[in-house]
């Protein structure tokens, strides 16, 4: 089985991928004139406006459950692999893809929200309504719904729980199976009630979860003020193959900070505009701004904070392509959240592993709910307009399954499915997004002449010149 889904992620994740996304993010970044530094105060603003409805849930909510889906176990164990795999430069091009990505989360997000609809009570939307709706290509669609109810639902929660396990038995010797039974009755008591109880956990959760681990970064970078410097020009230089000692992995560190960049920030993997189409606001770019945003919370501060604990203290291996290690500071310790335990063990020794546990525990919790929103999302729209229930509690049950199992595989196996999952949906969701820019540019634009008249944007889809947007009639 390890052979075959190797072999499958490797097609997955070929260099074709990573070129279509930066592809994607450099066109949207040119395409919307770098909206991603010239809106960022607006972002901001915006994060904290508006009120939830029945229907949808406020902006900072759908921020937040957007979050809770970016800030994840990427952002402990996936920037230590990203460092295994790729040398420090690896962290260069997480913060490139970033970046980038930025602007195809505002692209994806605000179609995500051109193209909402209710159902059953609550707002829907995301690229399986976008690609229908919008290309008009119902078996695009649905091929899209299909992967990423098979990724969201079956291979990408086992990443999330077999982190937490893991980290949890290397900070308090509880076995994993143990870890994996309290996660999984966890997790059903808060999926069973639905979008409303996730976005009320994960607006509590996350900013609270989020500050506490940067605030321990800030401490650790205070107490290494003076290696600032040398640390950043470290990641620089190895990204650029200035840096002798990690030449060998240069190809690496750019494919690998790629490849986790997207699995950390999800920027124009599709994820995200499940989240914000479920937002109450007057115009859909007011929500991609919010999750583009949301991108930079993710990488810029959370991956960031991460690569410096891990960078300043030494707590990390590098693995040679060719057999061995180019550095090997931590013999015997496999890749993943234990480079981040040993990092906060070296500052804190009492407390380093069991705070990195709890983050963990946390970022990882709120990313499965997150995931399950996203499966429930396009199982509501392969049966949308129906009352088929069972259909909802079958999803439920796969996806604790998966989640109980993932906390008890190996880790390498569970990421190795994980990323096959972030992959599919890449490849569906960036051709998509490319495909639909003219509605997503349209919109942009609407908003901008709006705003430079002195109002409060509102969306009417007819005078933008966009069909099928039937909520915005």
């Amino acid at each position: 089985m390890k052979e075959i889904v190797e072999a499958i992620n490797a097609v997955v994740w070929s260099d074709a991928l990573i070129l279509l996304c930066l592809g994607a993010g450099i066109y949207f970044s040119f395409a919307t004139k770098f909206l991603q530094v010239t809106y960022i105060k607006e972002m901001v603003q915006l994060l904290f406006r508006g009120e939830s409805s029945k229907e949808g849930v406020s902006s900072f909510q759908a921020f937040a459950i957007a979050i809770s889906g970016r800030v994840g176990t990427g952002n402990i164990a996936g920037v230590a692999t990203a460092i295994a795999m790729g040398g420090p430069g690896a962290i260069f091009w997480m913060w490139v893809i970033a970046f980038l990505g930025a602007a195809s989360a505002f692209v994806e997000s605000t179609l995500g929200q051109i193209y909402k609809e209710v159902d059953n009570g609550e707002y829907r939307g995301g690229p399986a309504y976008y690609i229908e709706k919008g290309i008009g290509l119902k078996w695009y669609a649905m091929l899209f719904a299909f992967a990423t109810i098979l990724a969201t639902a079956i291979f990408m929660p086992g990443v999330q729980s077999n982190s937490i396990a893991l980290s949890v038995e290397n900070a308090f010797n509880i076995p994993v199976t143990y870890t994996g039974i309290i996660i999984t009755a966890l997790l059903s008591l808060i999926i069973l009630g639905g979008v409303k109880r996730i976005s009320k956990v994960a607006e509590i959760v996350i900013p609270f979860m989020a500050a506490a681990y940067i605030l321990m970064a800030v401490v650790i970078i205070i107490l290494n003020i003076a290696e600032v410097p040398s640390i950043f020009a470290l990641i620089i230089k190895s990204a650029m193959n200035l840096e002798a000692a990690f030449s060998g992995v240069f190809g690496m560190a750019i494919a690998w900070g790629v490849k986790r960049g997207i699995y950390s920030n999800e920027a124009g993997q599709g994820t995200a505009p499940h989240a914000a189409a479920a937002a109450e606001v007057s115009h859909p770019v007011k929500q991609g701004l919010v999750q583009g945003f949301s991108v930079y919370v993710d990488t810029i501060f959370v991956c960031t904070a991460t690569a410096l604990m891990i960078l300043f203290t030494g707590q990390y291996n590098v693995v040679n392509p060719e057999g061995g290690f180019i550095v090997e500071n931590l013999p015997g310790v496999a890749f993943g959240p234990e480079y981040t335990q040993f990092a906060v063990g070296t500052q804190f020794p009492t407390l380093g592993k069991g705070f990195v546990a709890v983050s963990l525990m946390f970022f990882a919790f709120t990313t499965i709910m997150a995931y399950y929103y996203i499966a429930e999302t396009n199982l509501s729209y392969l049966i949308r307009n129906t009352n088929n229930r069972w259909g909802i509690w079958v999803l439920r049950v796969g996806l604790l399954g998966a989640t109980f199992y993932g906390s008890i595989k190996t880790a390498a196996l569970a990421w190795t499915m994980g990323d096959i999952g972030v992959g599919m949906m890449a490849w569906l969701n960036v051709i998509a997004i490319l495909l639909l820019r003219k509605p997503a540019l349209k919109a942009f634009k609407d908003y901008k002449k709006q705003k430079k008249e002195g109002k409060d944007p509102k969306f009417i889809a007819k005078d933008v010149g966009i069909e099928n947007a039937d909520f915005w009639k």
